[in-house]
């Protein structure tokens, strides 16, 4: 008899979305990004930080300061774009993204625009931003589908042997 207590699907694609989160410096806010095929296979995986070649010694990584250039904000790749960059040019056409944290509206154009359909997501804390009401306007006229993901789970468990 198989066992029962495997995982899902849109459970595995996001555990690999939480455990790319991992690897962010960002020490507020920690997302990663799985991008997968219509036959789930993973197409590329991304998170939070700068761009290749920029020290993440060197900038910043705060959250306010009254100049904007002194903060995260102007530097920092978001999950979701640096997993489409990191796919190295392979068609995302009618892929599914699993990230944390919906996303925001220059993420959301990205991901328009490099042909993938479906957005899974965990949390929606920032659903009453114009940031988050502009992604999900354009997803909206774009047909790109958005949805939570429900699952019973509150964790799994990763051990090294």
């Amino acid at each position: 008899m198989k066992r029962n207590d495997y995982i899902s699907w849109d459970e595995y694609f996001m555990g690999i979305s939480l455990l790319a989160a991992m690897r962010s410096k960002d020490p507020s806010t920690q997302v990663g990004a799985c991008i997968v095929n219509d036959d789930n296979i993973i197409l590329s995986t991304g998170y939070n930080g700068f761009p290749k070649g920029c020290d993440d010694d060197v900038f910043p990584w705060e959250r306010d300061n009254s100049e904007v250039n002194k903060t995260k904000y102007p530097y920092v790749v978001h999950a979701e774009l640096n997993a489409i960059l990191n796919s190295g040019g392979r068609s995302l056409k009618g892929a599914k993204i699993y990230v944390a944290l919906f996303p925001c509206n220059e993420c959301a154009k990205a991901i328009i625009q490099s042909g993938i359909k479906e957005v899974v997501y965990l949390s929606d804390k920032y659903a009453e931003t114009d940031s988050v009401k502009a992604s999900k306007h354009m997803f909206d006229n774009a047909g790109v589908k958005y949805r939570n993901l429900n699952t019973d789970k509150d964790s799994l468990i990763l051990k090294f042997i």
